[in-house]
């Protein structure tokens, strides 16, 4: 029984890789915006977090990660140095601290959504709350931790500061501009499409036997 599990977990730990996969390659799952790009990879990364644990949502994490280096190398923007060591911008470069901004918020998703969930769940029988939930906190998890990334690590980076006025205050006023802008959409989308592939998968596996315990 648990060798049918373990493949079956497996299993649809491939597909949710492959879908963030296709999302990435097909330009859906970012979204060029004048500051930056907005996504939808870490519903994947939520949803199976929710379903195989925070293992395997830290993984999907991973790979979400890594896709925002891949992209942001091969396909630029204003921004892309904070993701990706492999950019420049000006005389301002990608380092280690990029690749800090582009894994380690990914990372925490899957670690956030699935305790979020599993929390919640305790309170409602009918599940709706726990994935609305989990959706709302894995993305809120993204944004909040990238920008505070940023704003730590390239606060002061010439691209940003050092060509204002105001200097870091100006940083955290588009920063937190971001936040507004983008998380709290990206937070709504979260909440509502995993709450549907949520209640639609629990129907599937039905007992949810592949979620984790």
């Amino acid at each position: 029984m648990n060798i049918k599990r373990n493949t079956r977990s497996l299993t649809f730990l491939g597909v949710l890789i492959a879908i963030e996969l296709v999302l990435t390659f097909a330009h859906i799952g970012f979204i060029p915006l004048p500051f930056m790009k907005a996504t939808i990879l870490h519903i994947p990364v939520i949803i199976g977090a929710i379903f195989l644990g925070p293992i395997e949502g830290s993984i999907l994490g991973l790979v979400f990660g890594i896709l925002s280096v891949v992209m942001n190398t091969i396909e630029p923007g204003v921004t892309s140095f904070v993701f990706s060591p492999f950019y420049t911008l000006g005389t301002t470069k990608g380092n280690v601290w990029s690749l800090v901004v582009a894994l380690v918020p990914r990372v925490l998703v899957g670690i956030t959504s699935y305790y979020t969930y599993q929390f919640m769940s305790k309170f409602d029988k009918t599940k709706w709350s726990a994935y609305i939930g989990a959706g709302i906190v894995g993305s809120l998890t993204n944004t909040i931790f990238v920008m505070s990334f940023i704003y730590l690590f390239f606060g002061q980076a010439e691209p940003y500061a050092s060509n204002t006025a105001q200097g870091i205050g100006f940083v955290f006023k588009v920063i937190m501009g971001v936040v507004l802008t983008n998380g709290v959409p990206e937070a709504i989308v979260a909440a509502v499409l995993v709450s549907a592939i949520g209640k639609v998968l629990s129907k599937v596996f039905k007992t949810q036997r592949i979620l984790a315990r």
